[in-house]
Parts: structure tokens; sequence; C-alpha cells
């Protein structure tokens, strides 16, 4: 059930009026109700991995519960292993088991040894890598005694299946939603109707740009050593804007419809295509995660003290982790190290928290230089991207060799009776509208926000895709 689905359409109204009109009594039915309209909305995706998330739950749940009871370090460290083991096992077993696998077995036919490897025929479990990652924060935080286990088995679940977030994020902490989920909501109009607008405008991100972006990156992708220079660019750009609108999309729909039910959830972008440097494009992208893995993989392993040496290695293993996080793939691996070797120089020259103030254009140099930096950063962003896109890292050096040798930057017309540059109207118009909100939360809320909402819905209608492309990126993750 997509959130751009009518199925989801259906669902989202009924949910909410159940919520505020029948189930509005107490915090305890308003908790009850949210945690079996989540189960019915993972189990829409495949219902055999409903027992995997129950699981997952009551394990983090058990397992907090006996670490604060636990009065020696023993006991303490053992339900504390017993829970990280369980949930990276899981992890492991379902998405990295195969890779790992044939990497073994290729390694071992490089050498001599021809092996078959063993693979398991099993789907990845949609949002595993979210929910466990919901779950290994908060046992993180209990065993470090920075917040108090959770004894109701209602709220902690809420907490951990809550459908905005339960696919695809973002990563939510204890710390910011379970007290949230402990109090009864009373309706806020000012807030639905901010989650109106956050929505709306996550799915124009969603059908209108990404949707619409995915048609031609796809189609230059998948064929690319028949394209030239111009559509090779072309279509790294359409996946830059592909992927952001597809999960900064997807993190607005989730945060609007979390309003919708008197919830706040934790900002997972910030216009990180307006980014100066890498260092603030991470500030800016998937934030949830990035935040993540600062404070409980980065700082855990030194973070910026220490050796330059040893603050190296800490960004090397923080930014390949990340890239594995994203998929079992040699590509993704390559997309994190890319990223890594960005970061490198800010680090060097500790320019790294440089540029955290807003963005202000003047007609000035400092200003030319500002707009030559964004331009920059998304270029090199866009590279990176090449490797995430790709099949396989030699598709991805092939790819970006033949933007360099090709040099014929002629239109062409692609296979699914599309022109290259057809898209790129919209897209600038769409990079205008957030240039213009960027110290906003979406553009459509504020002044003349009716007028803003009708064009936004008009927008979806008239230039939406709905049947090419559907699933969210990061769904499979």
């Amino acid at each position: 059930m997509f959130f751009n689905s009518l199925a989801f359409a259906i669902f989202l109204p009924i949910v909410f009026f159940l919520y505020w009109f029948v189930f509005n009594k107490t915090k305890r039915t308003q908790n009850a109700l949210l945690i079996i309209a989540s189960y019915y909305f993972y189990s829409c995706w495949d219902w055999r991995f409903l027992f995997l998330l129950v699981f997952s739950t009551f394990l983090d749940y058990y397992t907090g519960i006996q670490i604060e009871k636990s009065t020696k370090d023993k006991g303490r460290k053992f339900w504390f292993w017993l829970s990280i083991i369980a949930n990276l096992g899981f992890l492991g077993i379902f998405k990295y088991y195969n890779f790992f696998s044939v990497s073994f077995a290729q390694l071992l036919t490089s050498g001599g040894i021809k092996v078959n490897p063993i693979l398991l025929d099993v789907i990845l479990p949609v949002g595993i890598s979210f929910y466990t990652f919901h779950g290994l924060s908060y046992v993180i935080d209990i065993y470090y005694k920075r917040i108090k286990a959770e004894y109701n088995f209602v709220d902690y679940s809420l907490f951990v299946s809550y459908f905005p977030l339960l696919v695809a994020g973002p990563i939510e902490r204890a710390t910011h939603l379970l007290p949230q989920v402990k109090l009864k909501r009373e309706f806020n109009l000012v807030q639905a109707k901010e989650g109106i607008c956050q929505i709306i405008w996550g799915l124009v991100k969603k059908v209108v740009i990404a949707d619409t972006c995915a048609i031609y990156a796809n189609a230059i992708f998948d064929n690319y050593t028949s394209m030239n220079s111009l559509s090779l660019i072309l279509g790294a750009i359409y996946f830059a804007f592909q992927i952001y609108g597809d999960f900064s999309g997807y993190s607005d729909m989730a945060l609007g419809m979390s309003k919708l039910f008197g919830l706040d959830l934790l900002r997972n972008f910030n216009y990180p295509y307006f980014s100066r440097d890498i260092a603030e494009f991470w500030r800016r992208w998937h934030i949830s995660l990035s935040s993540w893995f600062r404070d409980y993989l980065y700082i855990p392993l030194g973070g910026s003290k220490g050796s330059k040496a040893m603050q190296v290695r800490n960004v090397f293993i923080i930014f390949v982790v990340s890239g594995f996080w994203h998929g079992a793939n040699w590509t993704y691996l390559a997309w994190g190290f890319l990223n890594a070797v960005y970061f490198l120089p800010l680090l060097l020259l500790n320019r790294n928290r440089s540029n955290i103030d807003e963005i202000q254009l003047h007609w000035s140099w400092d200003s030319v230089r500002t707009i030559v930096s964004i331009f920059t950063t998304f270029i090199l962003s866009t590279i990176a991207w090449v490797f995430f896109r790709a099949k396989t890292i030699t598709d991805a050096f092939l790819y970006l060799k033949r933007i360099v040798v090709n040099r014929e930057f002629s239109s062409q017309y692609l296979e699914n009776e599309r022109y290259n540059y057809e898209l790129l109207l919209m897209v600038g118009l769409f990079v205008l509208v957030e240039w213009n909100n960027r110290t906003k939360v979406e553009p459509i809320s504020g002044k003349y926000n009716t007028v803003k909402l009708a064009l936004a819905i008009a927008a979806i209608l008239a230039f939406g895709t709905y049947s090419d492309y559907k699933e969210f990126i990061y769904f499979q993750f």
C-alpha cells in the first residue's frame, strides 16, 4: 500500500475518522487504534513478515526492561548484546546473507576454487532497516542510562510500528517520539492544516517530480551505452532529482500525516541540494540516518577527537557503513566511499563545520562564491548518485567515462517516446519554488496558502505520473 495509491487514499481518512471520533476517549484507545492500523498497513505488503516486526518489537521491549532491572554489569551486558546480536542477525540474514555468500564464492573462484554459493530465496522484509534501527537506538540509550525503559508494551509498540514512519523512516528516537505517544492527543486544526499542506507537497515531489524523472532516468541508465554525453548528464541529473523527490516526498508525507494524528516526527530533509559543501549536504540529507550514525557509531569511535588519522578512519567507517546500510551491493559501498573522499578535504582543513548558517544572497562576490559552491556540491553529489543508481561499479565507471569521451551534445529521442530535455523546465520550476521557500518546512503553507494548495493539487492531477513508476526507492532498503 503506497502513500500515493488509491488504497491508501481510502485507508488514511478511515483511520483519521476513527482516531478522532471513535477512539478519542483516552490515550490508550488512540494508541491501540494506531497499532492496529499500522499492523494492517504493514501486512498489506506481506503478512508473513508481520511476525518479524512483532518479534523485533517484543525483543527490544523485553531486553530494555531487563537491562534496566539488572543490578550487575554482567546481566546488563548479556541482555544488551542479546538485543544487538538478534537485531543485526535478522538484518544480516535477510539483507546481506546472499551478498556475502556470492562475494565469498567469487573470491574463491578468482583463486581457482570453484564454489556454488548457497543462497536464500527470500524477499527483503520492507522497512526492516528502519524499524531495526528504532529498536537498536532504544536499547543502546537504556544501556547507557540516557533514558528509562518503557514498561507499557502498547506505547512502545506504537513507537516502533507507527505506520507513517514504519517502512521508510524517518528513524525516530525514543527521546522524541515516546513522550508524545504517552500523552492523549487533542485535535489541533492549525497542526492538521500544516499536515495537509506537507502531504500535498510531498505528493508533488513524488508523482510530479520523482516519478516523472524516473521515466527519463531509467531510459537513459538502462541504455547508457547508446547515449551521448548530453543524455548521460541529464540522466544523472534526473536521477538526482528522482531520488530527492522520492525520498523527501515520502518523508514530507509521513511528517504531514503524522501531524493529522497530533504527533510530530523528526525532520528528515532540509533542502540538501542548496548545500555549499558535502558536510552541509549530509546535515541536510536523510537527517535522521546521518544523526543516528553520528550518535551511535561515529562518536563512540572517537568522532572528531584524537589524531587526524583517527578522524579520517572514523569518517571512512561512517560513510562506508552508511552506504552498506542502503543495500547489499558494491555500488552502495562505492557511493559511501566516494562521499567520504569528498568529505576528507573539509576534515583535513577543519572546514567541515564552516557552513552552518542560513544562505543569504546579495549583489556581492561572496554571493557568487556561494552559488558556485552550491553548484559544485550538486555536481559532486550527482556523480556519486551514478554509483548509487548503477547496477555494478563497472557500469558506473563506464557511464561516467562515456560522458567524457563521447563529446556529443545533440538531443536524443528516447525509446519511451520522449526527448531527453522535456523535463528540464519542470525541474527548474521546482528548484525555483524550493529556493524561494528554503527557510520553510514546505512552500504551500503561509500567505496565499489556499491558492498555492490549489495549484499544487492541479499540478498533481495534470503532470503526475501514475502508471510508469510507483514504488518509493527507499522501500527496498
